[in-house]
């Protein structure tokens, strides 16, 4: 949602905005900043100051962006790890596994997915799904069948894809 969307409930709408961050907070210090049209220029200006007083990088959008910045780059992303998987291209650790070994990354797409929680990747992907009718009703599908229905719902419940609190990705030897 974007702050146009509700800046009627305010009560305030020259003071109001939203303030976005990346999950784990402390770890991924960012902190996406996005007015609406008519959010007052000196409140944009002293949320990004105040940002940068708790320790974040403040990232302030110029426009109201669905997603923001990183979500609007992380979606399509985990979109298309989902697609391969559900296509059967190949499975979930071998997905990872060419992720993290080929962008020198922690986790790959599915780690992700389980730290973002399964029903939020799940009800991300069902919107989508309902608004382009395309490929990510499969997605959808398959993360409400072998996720949502089972209890399968990601790091909060020490399991998704992977079991935690040592998720296979994190074992010496799996990107080999």
């Amino acid at each position: 949602m974007v702050p146009s969307q509700l800046v009627a409930y305010s009560g305030r709408p020259e003071r109001f905005l939203h303030l976005h961050f990346a999950t784990p907070v402390w770890r991924h210090n960012i902190a996406e900043i996005m007015p609406h049209p008519h959010t007052d220029p000196a409140v944009f200006q002293a949320v990004i100051t105040f940002s940068r007083q708790m320790g974040m990088v403040p990232i302030p959008l110029n426009k109201e962006q669905s997603g923001y910045v990183l979500n609007a780059l992380n979606v399509p992303f985990l979109l298309a790890a989902l697609e391969l998987l559900v296509d059967g291209v190949a499975d979930y650790q071998l997905i990872d596994k060419t992720w993290m070994i080929s962008k020198d990354a922690k986790c790959g797409p599915f780690g992700s997915i389980d730290l973002i929680g399964i029903t939020t990747a799940y009800n991300i992907t069902r919107n989508i799904a309902e608004q382009s009718k395309g490929s990510a009703a499969r997605a959808a599908a398959y993360l409400k069948e072998h996720f949502i229905d089972t209890g399968k719902l990601g790091v909060d419940v020490g399991e998704g894809f992977y079991r935690y609190p040592n998720p296979a990705y994190m074992a010496p030897g799996f990107l080999t």
